[in-house]
């Protein structure tokens, strides 16, 4: 009974350190460089809705660059799960090309 009561005290001890660790790697979304790729994503989607709404877009086309702007989201969140849920000038720079691309096929 002894070895029983051992084993859930070490699970128990081993699930409460692992709350601890993933607290610790949460990712801060509100970080200066994050917020500012997000907040061109988001913009960059509500320029894809209005294009469509204006009929100076197909679905097919505003479901590429949705996919594309996807990607780029996707990208941010990998940076900065790998950097302490930050991510550094240099990746802001990268997404920020990526983000260029995507924004320049949305106005043709």
């Amino acid at each position: 009974m002894k070895t029983v009561f051992r084993i859930a005290a070490v699970a128990a001890l081993a699930f409460s350190f692992a709350g601890v660790a993933s607290a610790e790697t949460h990712w801060d979304a509100a970080h200066p460089r994050r917020a500012e790729v997000n907040h061109r994503l988001a913009n960059q989607n509500h320029r894809i809705h209005q294009q469509v709404r204006e009929g100076d877009m197909t679905h097919t086309q505003a479901m590429t660059l949705h996919r594309d702007d996807h990607e780029v989201r996707q990208e941010e969140r990998l940076m900065a799960s790998q950097n302490g849920g930050h991510i550094t000038k240099q990746e802001q720079h990268t997404l920020n090309q990526q983000e260029n691309q995507v924004s320049k096929q949305i106005g043709q």
